[in-house]
């Protein structure tokens, strides 16, 4: 069943750009833009196969992958928030960087073979017409990355940590007067986005795809910088954005394999089409929930 098809790849699909965007709410919400997500999701696709290749354990490959995601973001937190570069360049640097370091360390492993992560049907569940292979058999990560969602919304709006990381987004010199360093606040909301999005890639490499290719990602991390936008900063929203990109991906293959006389460019086209015409949709409206500190460096000599 077509529907069925295209609701199971959303999620199947959709997982890797869902843990990236959550990775980049987080860091934007405390006043940070990482344009470099693309590289650190390549980092952390690389960086969990390989540690798969070797160990044979994919989940100790997908805590690899998240710490080479950490690793590159630890260069942009130290670049824009250290040294004051400029967060959109250094953003767009480290993107290259990862593009062009995975394509070079990665050659070694593109015939590899690997025993991932594959679907685990939760029994009773998955049998469920329709709405069981949609929700209920999918690999572990994504299961996971299902929980994230409200976890990481639980951080944000209902706990003392989540206040300080906003504030640190909103209003840095009033969490300065407070006694908290707004610098370490997003360092460290910079390298849990980093961490989630390598797990995001990992999840590309170790549960979708089983493989490792040069520039694997093609955009999942541009992409979900941009949904952060869409979202307004609310983790659930942006777990709908990633989950829509999801759902045009899995239409494309549908229609490919169904044979209908579709140009296979303008299919490839397609996800990343509809997530600007969702973004223009939106843009105007979410304006106002854009963090006030976003994009800015904290320059208190007494705070930094």
């Amino acid at each position: 069943m077509i529907v069925t098809d295209v609701l199971t790849g959303a999620l199947r699909s959709g997982t890797s750009v869902m843990l990236a965007s959550q990775g980049e709410l987080l860091a934007e919400r405390a006043g940070v833009i990482n344009l470099g997500t693309e590289g650190s999701m390549l980092a952390g696709a690389l960086g969990g196969f390989a540690v798969t290749v070797w160990t044979g354990n994919p989940w100790v490959g997908a805590l690899a992958g998240g710490v080479c995601g950490m690793l590159l973001s630890l260069i942009h937190a130290f670049l824009v928030l250290s040294c004051g570069a400029n967060q959109l360049a250094t953003g767009l640097t480290l993107l290259f960087f990862g593009v062009g370091a995975t394509s070079f360390f990665g050659r070694g492993f593109v015939s590899e073979q690997i025993v991932g992560f594959n679907p685990v049907p939760i029994p009773l569940l998955s049998d469920i017409p329709v709405i069981g292979p949609v929700l209920f058999k999918h690999d572990p990560l994504t299961y996971l990355s299902l929980l994230l969602v409200p976890a990481l919304w639980y951080l944000l709006f209902r706990t003392r940590a989540g206040v300080v990381l906003r504030a640190a987004g909103e209003r840095e010199e009033v969490l300065f007067a407070s006694g908290i360093n707004p610098k370490l606040v997003r360092y460290s909301a910079v390298l849990g986005g980093g961490f989630l999005a390598g797990l995001g890639g990992a999840q590309l490499s170790l549960a979708y795809t089983h493989s490792w290719v040069e520039n694997m990602t093609q955009g999942r991390g541009v992409v979900a910088v941009a949904l952060v936008i869409f979202a307004a900063w609310r983790p659930a929203r942006a777990m709908l954005g990633a989950y829509l990109f999801g759902a045009a991906q899995a239409l494309q293959l549908t229609v490919q394999q169904m044979g209908y006389p579709i140009s296979p460019f303008f299919l490839f086209m397609a996800p990343y089409l509809l997530t600007l015409a969702a973004l223009l949709v939106v843009e105007r409206r979410k304006r106002s929930s854009t963090p006030e500190a976003l994009g800015k460096v904290f320059t208190s000599e007494a705070g930094g």
